[in-house]
C-alpha cells in the first residue's frame, strides 16, 4: 500500500501538484484547479488527458476535468438569467475560470485521505459583476471526490450554470456501454436542440453531443476490453452532458490527435438549462462528484 504524499511540480508553464494516496494518484494544476490525471495503481487511467495537451498559461488544457463556470458552453444557449449577468464583449466557451490560477488554500491529510482546497478570486472577472465565493475541494482516498461550492455573500440572487467537464479514458469508445441513461429525456444538440426520450441505453456510434435531463445520482461506463466499470456518483446535479467528437470533428479540435476520439468519452456532471443554480443571498450550493472503478 502506498503512503500519502503531495508533491509540487512544474508542467511546462503550469504549477501542479501530484497527489499519491493508498490506492491511486492524481495530478491537479493551479490553473483552473483542473484535475489532469487520475489513475488507480496498476490499472489504465480513469481520466483521459490528450497526448497533445499544451501546458500554457491562460490556455485551457484538453482533457482532465475542467471546471466550467459561471456558464457552460455557449453563453447564448444559457438561460437569460445567466447570460444577463455578463456585460463583456467576448464570451469564451465554458465560462471565465478555466484559464485562471486558483489559490491552493490548504492541504489536509486524515487517515487514508488527502484533500486539496482551491479557491478562485471571482471579484475581478471581466464583464462579470457577481462575485460569489468559489471553492473546489479535491479529495483522494480509495476514490476521487470533487466538491465545487458556490457561496452567495451578496444581497441579490445570482444564477449560475456550471459543470465538471470530465474526460474519461476508455479502451475503445465503440465497444463501451453505458448505465443510467435509459428512459431519460435529452436534448440532441446536433439536431437543432430537439428533445427526445432515450430508449434503452445510448451507444456511441457517431458524433455525440447530448444534454440529459433529470439524470440519476449514479451513472457508469462499462468497458469490456479493460474489464472495468467506471462509476460516477453525483450530488447537486440533475443534468449531464454526453460528448464524443468522433472522426470529422476530431480533425478540427485543438490539442487533439486525429484518432484520439476512440480513447475518450466525456460524461459531464452539470447544472445547466433548467437545472441552473439560483443562489439566494446567503445561500450555498455544492456540486459533488465521486469517481471509482469496479471489475467486470
Amino acid at each position: 500500500m502506498q503512503m500519502q504524499s503531495v508533491e509540487k511540480v512544474m508542467l511546462d508553464e503550469l504549477t501542479a501538484w501530484r497527489v499519491r494516496g493508498p490506492r491511486g494518484e492524481l495530478l491537479v494544476t493551479a490553473q483552473g484547479a483542473q484535475v489532469l490525471e487520475y489513475r488507480e495503481y496498476d490499472r489504465p487511467p480513469l481520466i483521459w488527458l490528450s497526448e497533445q495537451a499544451r501546458m500554457r498559461e491562460g490556455q485551457s488544457v484538453r482533457g482532465g476535468i475542467p471546471v466550467c463556470w459561471p456558464w457552460f458552453g455557449d453563453l447564448a444557449r444559457n438561460p437569460e438569467a445567466v447570460s444577463a449577468q455578463y456585460q463583456g464583449s467576448d464570451a469564451p466557451a465554458h465560462g471565465l475560470v478555466r484559464g485562471l490560477d486558483w489559490q491552493l488554500a490548504g492541504i489536509e491529510s486524515l487517515g487514508e485521505s488527502v484533500e486539496l482546497r482551491f479557491v478562485c478570486d471571482t471579484t475581478h472577472l471581466p464583464g462579470w459583476a457577481p462575485a460569489p465565493e468559489l471553492e473546489l475541494r479535491v479529495c483522494l482516498d480509495e476514490r476521487l471526490h470533487l466538491t465545487l461550492t458556490n457561496r452567495n455573500r451578496s444581497e441579490r440572487t445570482l444564477t449560475i450554470s456550471q459543470a465538471l467537464h470530465s474526460y474519461f479514458a476508455v479502451s475503445d469508445v465503440r465497444k463501451v456501454s453505458l448505465e443510467g441513461f435509459a428512459g431519460l429525456e435529452y436534448i440532441e444538440t446536433l439536431e437543432d436542440w430537439a428533445r427526445h426520450h432515450q430508449r434503452g441505453e445510448p451507444a456511441i456510434e457517431g458524433e455525440t453531443d447530448r444534454i440529459y435531463l433529470q439524470t440519476p445520482d449514479r451513472l457508469a461506463i462499462l468497458d469490456p476490453i479493460w474489464e472495468r466499470r467506471i462509476v460516477l456518483e453525483s450530488q447537486g446535479s440533475r443534468s449531464t452532458v454526453l460528448w464524443n467528437p468522433w472522426v470529422a470533428k476530431a480533425q478540427r479540435l485543438s490539442q487533439f490527435a486525429a484518432d484520439a476520439w476512440k480513447d475518450m468519452l466525456c460524461i459531464e456532471t452539470a447544472n445547466i438549462l433548467e437545472d441552473v443554480v439560483e443562489l439566494a443571498p446567503g445561500a450555498e450550493h455544492q456540486l459533488k462528484l465521486s469517481l471509482y472503478s469496479q471489475p467486470l
